[in-house]
């Protein structure tokens, strides 16, 4: 190897369900894997992260490489971005304390849109990339998650001094890499808007119902009437992307449904944040979706019913 080193230095940015598995699962498979966490920090420095694995069994990294500040540290060539959406707007100068030069900052966000905002405050000599991740997985306490299944990641190109598509998609490659080497299913996606409308048809209609209606996904899916109305917001959001230029797969939303009717019983994110007193992530699940979709001429009147509804009850909480 001539001046590249072996094994990239990974960068955890918010500690959480989603940092906390994969960070986990790289630090298991050989990486080195530095963690950033704000209220979890002293329970993770002395206890370490504890990973319950659906498939693996109980999973413990013990001692943790943690930090309660980006400053401490060292450069990282990945930067793997977990926190919420509604905290993007304080996470570029983390990002820019915690990178190094040329570095690839990942966004692990569900949303539409989420890296534009970003990309504004970062240099433009930092990668920029989307990372969709299709996998059950919560916070039980501090430094200790629950994975009940998948896993899988698909990573996108956003923005950054990539020179060319090749040159993209080489960086998307090595991203999707990290996660293969760590025994996670990973595919690296030639759009990045595509990907982010395809994880929405998933998104759109159980994090939303999950709060308005109080139910997880097994009661979802075993009432007549949540299952017919999650099917029509599926369908909404294929409509959405369509009208923005972005064909979703024939047969996506129906494999989605079929899948989820498999899963274990599964509280997604969202109830996760309204049952914690947390902003719900209203703006890059529902708004810009959307207001994307109204730009290209197309209503979608059930999802801007159900975004209604959750502002309402966000508001209120």
């Amino acid at each position: 190897m001539t001046g590249k080193k072996a094994r990239p230095t990974i960068g955890i940015i918010g500690t959480g369900a989603i940092g906390g598995f994969y960070g986990v699962m790289l630090a298991r498979a050989g990486f080195d894997v530095h963690f950033l966490l704000r209220s979890e920090f002293s329970a993770v420095a002395e206890r370490g992260l504890h990973l319950d694995h659906a498939l693996l069994g109980p999973l413990a990294l013990n001692p943790v490489q943690a930090y309660s500040s980006a400053a401490d540290m060292p450069p990282c060539d990945w930067l793997l971005v977990g926190a919420k959406t509604t905290s993007n707007v304080d996470l570029a100068p983390i990002i820019i304390q915690a990178a190094a030069p040329d570095a690839k900052v990942l966004l692990l966000q569900n949303g539409l849109d989420v890296e534009d905002s970003l990309r504004e405050l970062l240099p433009d000599s930092l990668h920029l990339l989307g990372g969709l991740c299709l996998i059950c997985v919560h916070r039980a306490g501090p430094g200790v998650i629950t994975h009940q299944a998948l896993g899988a990641v698909n990573v996108g190109y956003h923005s950054g001094t990539a020179a060319d598509e090749q040159a993209r998609m080489n960086i998307v490659e090595e991203g999707a890499g990290l996660f293969r080497a760590a025994g996670i299913d990973a595919q690296a996606m030639a759009n990045l808007y595509q990907a982010r409308w395809q994880k929405l048809v998933w998104n759109i209609p159980y994090n939303g119902l999950s709060v308005l209606l109080g139910a997880s996904t097994t009661p979802l899916m075993a009432d007549v009437d949540s299952r017919a109305l999650i099917q029509a917001l599926m369908a909404e959001v294929v409509q959405g992307a369509k009208a923005c230029g972005h064909e979703i797969p024939t047969g996506y939303a129906d494999y989605l449904f079929m899948m989820t009717e498999k899963m274990p019983d599964y509280w997604p994110s969202m109830y996760h944040d309204f049952l914690h007193k947390r902003p719900l992530e209203l703006d890059a699940i529902y708004t810009r979706p959307l207001t994307a979709a109204k730009a290209a001429g197309c209503e979608l009147p059930r999802i801007e019913a159900l975004y209604r509804s959750l502002s309402f009850i966000d508001r209120r909480n």
